[in-house]
């Protein structure tokens, strides 16, 4: 029994345990006899985590008397349970900055080595953040390759496992038979909105996007619209937006498959850009909020660059329309140009095909749990 090591996980949404349960999987395959428990959701109970908590009440926007009550009382619990009845060989935190920044604080101090994967994007807002990650972390477990200079810089010990996007993606589907299926105009463009996983996002950018999306096919005959469904969100949620409008078709659970059939796309900021940029899909980012979150925002932020796709490249290729440029107006005329000025598609699908070449071809989650396995 003595070399039977322990894990525990801590995600904070739905991305982050799809994360997890991948990097458990392959765990699992390599030392079946790992114990593995954390906070997450049903993806990591599907692969044998014994949940401490389920994260349903942590995958909230904003800062509330609630959700940081939730949070500290969450946090409280969970450092107990480590230090007085798990006792694990490692900590695995996965995203969700928020909360797990404050959280290895407090595991630092009882001496549990805590591993940090997929960790905050300093390099884009808060930059103060990397002192305590250096602190408080034992070893990074980065995505993007420009994130390892950055924290050697610092001292702090890395390792690049690639990005998971890369070797998650699912081929193209075909298009003939995705529109078949879901009885779309073979013949008209199809222009795929994705408003973002948040009812937050929704309340700010859902009517945004109709709008325009109701302007361009007002005069533009040959463009049908798909609406995408988070899957942590419900039918009520955007039905109180779209009420009955037959004019956008809901597709869920095949965002990338709807994504690879798109000729144009507009997004709430967010990884489905990166997706969009490796299927080498024109895309425009358009998001707002409530506008003292955006000037926070610009006080903290380190670079002006918005979407992954452009500060992969490090030069603006996707178009950003933010706050108050996020009008119904920039919004059609960039579509526009997406989809009429073929010069323009032809340069921007080109310079999309150069992000993938930039991001490793590692299968991330499998370099995260090599070095789980050399460091348990």
């Amino acid at each position: 029994m003595e070399n039977i090591k322990k894990l525990f996980i801590i995600t904070g949404e739905y991305s982050g345990s799809m994360h997890a349960q991948r990097v458990v999987e392959c765990l699992k395959s390599t030392n079946p006899n790992i114990i593995i428990e954390g906070i997450g959701d049903e993806n990591l109970a599907q692969v044998g985590v014994k949940l401490f908590e389920n994260h349903s009440k942590m995958s909230a926007m904003g800062i509330t008397p609630k959700i940081l009550f939730n949070h500290i009382l969450l946090g409280k619990r969970v450092v107990d349970y480590l230090t007085k009845e798990f006792k694990p060989d490692l900590v695995l935190l996965i995203d969700y900055g928020a909360f797990n920044l404050n959280i290895s604080k407090f595991l630092k101090r009882h001496g549990i080595k805590t591993f940090y994967y997929i960790p905050p994007q300093v390099w884009a807002s808060r930059k103060w953040r990397i002192n305590i990650i250096k602190k408080n972390i034992d070893k990074v477990l980065c995505i993007f390759p420009f994130e390892v200079d950055l924290y050697k810089k610092h001292g702090i010990d890395v390792h690049y496992c690639g990005h998971p996007l890369v070797k998650q993606l699912q081929p193209k589907v075909n298009r003939d038979e995705f529109f078949e299926k879901h009885n779309l105009d073979k013949n008209k463009k199809l222009v795929s909105i994705f408003p973002g996983s948040r009812t937050f996002e929704l309340y700010y950018l859902m009517q945004l996007f109709l709008k325009s999306g109701k302007f361009l096919q007002k005069n533009h005959s040959d463009i049908q619209f798909v609406v995408s469904h988070a899957p942590n969100l419900s039918e009520k949620d955007y039905n109180k937006y779209l009420k009955g409008d037959n004019t956008f078709k809901i597709i869920e659970g095949e965002n990338q498959a709807l994504l690879s059939v798109s000729d144009a796309l507009i997004l709430a900021s967010g990884t489905v850009a990166l997706e969009a940029a490796l299927y080498q899909v024109p895309m425009i980012i358009s998001y707002r909020g409530p506008i003292l979150f955006y000037f926070i925002y610009l006080l903290v932020r380190c670079i002006k660059l918005v979407s992954l796709p452009n500060i992969i490249l490090n030069k603006k290729i996707v178009p950003e329309i933010l706050e108050f440029q996020a009008t119904e107006k920039n919004i059609v005329s960039n579509i526009e140009k997406i989809l009429y000025d073929e010069k323009y598609r032809q340069e921007y699908i080109s310079q999309l095909g150069e992000v993938k070449s930039k991001l490793s071809d590692k299968y991330s989650a499998q370099e995260v749990a090599n070095v789980i396995l050399e460091n348990i």
